[in-house]
């Protein structure tokens, strides 16, 4: 990481944990349920500062790296292997080009993540649930929840990229994970998943080498009882939940590779869909049973990207570029939630 890069990753990590801790000294001082209404003018506040980045990228994305030069251009399209050609052009259009490739890469990653980040929805619902949390105490989870998951995904998403840079057959493994976790998701896309809370290995594991409270203290993760430090089950789902978010990550990562190999643009359209996810839960909580068919879709679009990982070269040699991978996965997602609110599947009926 050169110093450009540095000094602007480092102010998009303030701006981050800025926003985040304004939402939670300002407007989560009271542990409470987000209403529907609530949840989608917060999901609305979030897509319009990840729209508000994408901006910022189109004008000037040069800024992430620090280009100020033709040569260092050069340098980071090779490095990054972005699929445009910048042969001919003054140095200002080609920062043009590029920004405008590079917003591309980062809108469509954004909304491969929020679209998967549902399927981890359905999962933090039915840890909530297992766990049997009271509602009122689920944002401040998911708050902490997120809080790691930024940790986590950048760790993740650095190492990731040293790995495909490093190895020519990485990019091969992750697409045969994708592909693989497509057909399971639509194999299993009406199966109902269910957590036995004492078997899971992280309570197992926090229960061997912690002491737990038997019982909920509140909001507290933890407490001092006899002068004795306990964990409570609140921070145990907290952990559940930080597991679920790390396997979740091994699919939605490499998902993001297959649009872009800039870790950068990974990591800004990943932590901008993480940070929505709250609302987001709230949002889908609410609506679990109408969107019947996004699982379908879900599954099709990580098979998608999984090929797409396999035949690169080939695709890009057919001229298929940034903006049709962002057509893809709109078309998926649209049809998937269309046919969920138009075509909704019949009821059975028992018969004596």
């Amino acid at each position: 990481m050169d110093a450009g890069e540095l000094i602007f990753f480092s102010f998009f990590i303030i701006f981050i944990l800025g926003i985040l801790f304004i939402d939670l000294g300002i407007f989560s001082k009271k542990s409470h349920v987000l209403s529907l209404r609530e949840a989608l003018a917060w999901c609305f506040v979030w897509v319009v500062l990840a729209m508000g980045f994408y901006i910022i990228i189109r004008t000037h994305g040069e800024w992430i790296h620090g280009i100020k030069s033709n040569e260092q251009l050069n340098a980071i399209m090779l490095k990054y292997a972005h699929p445009i050609n910048l042969t001919g052009h003054t140095f200002q259009e080609n920062l043009t080009i590029y920004n405008e490739n590079l917003s591309l890469e980062y809108i469509t990653g954004y909304l491969i993540e929020y679209a998967l980040s549902v399927d981890n929805v359905f999962v933090m619902v039915l840890i909530f649930l297992s766990f049997n949390v009271a509602k009122k105490y689920y944002k401040r989870v998911l708050f902490w929840g997120i809080l790691g998951a930024i940790i986590m995904r950048f760790i993740f998403i650095f190492v990731s990229s040293a790995l495909i840079q490093n190895i020519f057959w990485i990019l091969y493994a992750f697409g045969a994970l994708l592909v693989f976790t497509g057909i399971r998701m639509f194999i299993t896309r009406n199966k109902e998943d269910k957590i036995e809370t004492e078997k899971h290995p992280i309570v197992r594991f926090a229960s061997k080498y912690f002491s737990v409270n038997p019982e909920y203290a509140g909001s507290n993760f933890w407490i001092r009882k006899n002068g004795k430090f306990l964990l409570t089950p609140l921070f145990l789902v907290l952990l559940v939940i930080e597991f679920s978010d790390v396997l979740f990550a091994v699919d939605s990562v490499p998902a993001i590779f297959s649009v872009t190999k800039d870790p950068y643009i990974v990591f800004f359209s990943n932590i901008f869909a993480i940070i929505g996810l709250r609302s987001l839960f709230f949002l889908v909580m609410k609506m679990m049973n109408s969107l019947v068919y996004l699982k379908h879709g879900l599954s099709i679009l990580l098979v998608f990207i999984g090929v797409k990982m396999f035949v690169g070269d080939w695709l890009k040699a057919q001229g298929f570029t940034t903006v049709h991978s962002l057509y893809v996965v709109l078309l998926i997602l649209t049809v998937s939630i269309a046919a969920s609110l138009f075509f909704k599947p019949k009821k059975k009926t028992q018969t004596n």
